[in-house]
């Protein structure tokens, strides 16, 4: 919010658009958490196969694995991190909107009072 002068209009218009935003974000968080479970997926599947491939004991298998798919798990750590902030972002943007509407409400309180002398 800026120091921008607020009328109904105006606050209906912010309203909108961040509703317009809210419901953008919906499919970009989707995008995301299918980018992250996709990646999720394929760092079990090659951990997986490359802890079977490694000839050894068992504590060595494990360390082979994860020395063997650092890609993998960076990969999905990288979509993890995108998905949780595209999470976050839309949860701001409710709680822009929940602000907006409350403002929308003092605004309308006002203007409903407006003119009526004391």
């Amino acid at each position: 919010m800026s120091n921008e002068v607020l009328n109904p209009v105006a606050i209906e218009q912010r309203i909108r658009e961040i509703s317009e935003r809210i419901a953008k974000s919906a499919a970009v968080c989707n995008e995301r958490y299918i980018t992250f479970m996709t990646a999720d997926r394929n760092h079990d599947l090659a951990y997986a196969a490359a802890y079977m491939e490694h000839k050894g004991a068992a504590h060595e298998k494990r360390y082979a694995a994860d020395l063997a798919t650092a890609e993998t798990r960076g990969a999905r750590d990288v979509a993890d991190a995108a998905y949780k902030y595209a999470d976050r972002l839309a949860k701001a943007l409710e709680s822009e909107l929940r602000a907006y509407q409350s403002i929308g409400a003092s605004v309308r309180a006002m203007y409903q009072v407006a003119g009526r002398g004391e």
